[in-house]
């Protein structure tokens, strides 16, 4: 799981525009490259998205196109959104047939890393003012190698997402911030016949990602690093990892039949449980307060949803603060004019975050931008996200595919009984040392 779902709409939008730094952009040549430009200085700048969220999503970039020409009529974006299943096919081509976009939605990762190894994509010189439009969280997310390829308009945080009236009724004052706190208020959502967690291990990802947390603990940010770079997982702290969620398994945090449950579909899904307060707690991204609103009896938000960071585990070498979760960001291809990097400079100054927060229902990373997020759940999701140390992807992304589905399954047998933590570190180098 990558980014936040989207509605996927297959258009194609010529958008004149002009993408020059403005009296709140700062003004930086950091892209670099070339091309797009002809003799009489007009420049056109090629931009894919992986789709827009509805009629809002589309008109989000409208309107910034009408602002830019109004301001710069010599820059003209020629924008394209592609359906996210074909993108990563249609881009991966371009790019090897050297015809590929001047910018383009980036999935981070292993992806981008090979990317960046292949020469594809341009580093960003990044402006004072843009790294503070970014954020040192934000940041630390888009980097590889202490150079930033990819320019982050949102954050997806991931964390556990909770009902505070359960709560309430189970007696619990304030949200855990320990795993011992965590197992106790799982103990008291149990004594109120209240499933304390859901969970949708039918789907695998939804069951690594307390695997995936755990590691985010247990690892150093340089051990995580040094992974993604190798993908040899002989750091102590994977096994150790593991043996956190069998540690924890052994409370029965899950629902009954959790093995067999769906993350999204129906009320019966892990989704539909927390909607439907028969459960108390969810580990998901920042998606999923949409997908419970369609799941409740009215089809409307939760209004009982809070959210709280995965807690923190005693002893590990993991900085605590740290934030597991996706994002949508963008790359700039090698040949890219400046103007490309100068148009992402332009989506990060204030006024653009906000209307972009609002037209992808999204968290901003500008932390001038965030007082548009007004629901609690965010609110929170936003404070913790704020203080962390640094921010990563999910590591079916940050470590690719294959590395990502052998973690998924192996973590999926270890919570069935089949497995143990140390098939996780075996199946997870088995499939690195395939490709």
């Amino acid at each position: 799981m990558t980014t936040r779902m989207r509605s996927a709409i297959a258009v194609f939008l010529g958008l004149g525009t002009l993408l020059a730094a403005t009296g709140c952009a700062s003004s930086s040549s950091g892209g670099g490259g070339g091309g797009g430009g002809s003799a009489d200085g007009k420049v056109t700048v090629t931009f894919w998205e992986n789709a827009t969220n509805g009629p809002d999503g589309l008109a989000y970039f409208q309107s910034a196109a009408k602002q830019y020409q109004t301001l710069h009529p010599n820059v003209t974006i020629s924008f394209q959104t592609i359906q996210n299943e074909a993108l990563d096919g249609k881009l991966q081509t371009a790019l090897n047939t050297n015809s590929a976009p001047d910018v383009f939605f980036q999935v981070g990762g292993g992806k981008m890393r090979a990317q960046v190894d292949a020469g594809e994509l341009q580093p960003l010189n990044l402006t004072d003012a843009d790294k503070t439009n970014i954020g040192a969280a934000a940041l630390s997310g888009s980097s590889l190698d202490g150079k930033v390829y990819m320019m982050p308009v949102d954050t997806q945080p991931e964390g556990i997402y909770y009902s505070k009236n359960l709560f309430q009724q189970a007696g619990i004052t304030s949200t855990p911030t320990t795993i011992e706190e965590l197992e106790a208020d799982v103990a008291k959502l149990k004594a109120v016949n209240v499933a304390p967690i859901a969970v949708g291990a039918k789907d695998a990802w939804p069951a690594a990602h307390w695997y995936y947390n755990f590691a985010l603990r247990e690892c150093s940010q340089s051990a995580m690093a040094n992974t993604a770079k190798s993908l040899k997982f002989d750091d102590p702290c994977w096994k150790k990892a593991g043996d956190d969620v069998a540690a924890f398994l052994k409370t029965n945090p899950f629902q009954a039949g959790f093995l067999t449950t769906s993350a999204q579909q129906g009320a019966g899904s892990s989704a539909g449980l927390l909607a439907n307060h028969k459960a108390g707690m969810e580990l998901m991204g920042s998606w999923d307060p949409g997908v419970i609103a369609s799941l409740t009896p009215d089809q409307k938000a939760l209004p009982d949803l809070g959210w709280f960071p995965f807690p923190a585990v005693a002893g590990g070498q993991g900085d605590p603060t740290a934030i597991m979760g996706g994002n949508s960001a963008y790359s700039v291809s090698k040949k890219a004019p400046k103007e490309a990097f100068g148009f992402l400079e332009f989506m990060l100054t204030k006024d653009q975050q906000e209307a972009y927060s609002k037209a992808f229902q999204s968290i901003p990373v500008n932390p001038a931008s965030q007082e548009v997020v007004t629901a609690s759940y965010n609110v929170s999701a936003l404070q913790a996200f704020n203080k962390a140390g640094y921010s990563m992807q999910y590591l079916d992304t940050q470590f690719g595919l294959n590395v990502g589905n052998a973690l998924n399954g192996a973590v999926v047998n270890l919570m069935a009984g089949k497995g143990s933590p140390a098939d996780i570190v075996t199946q997870a180098n088995a499939a690195a040392a395939k490709g």
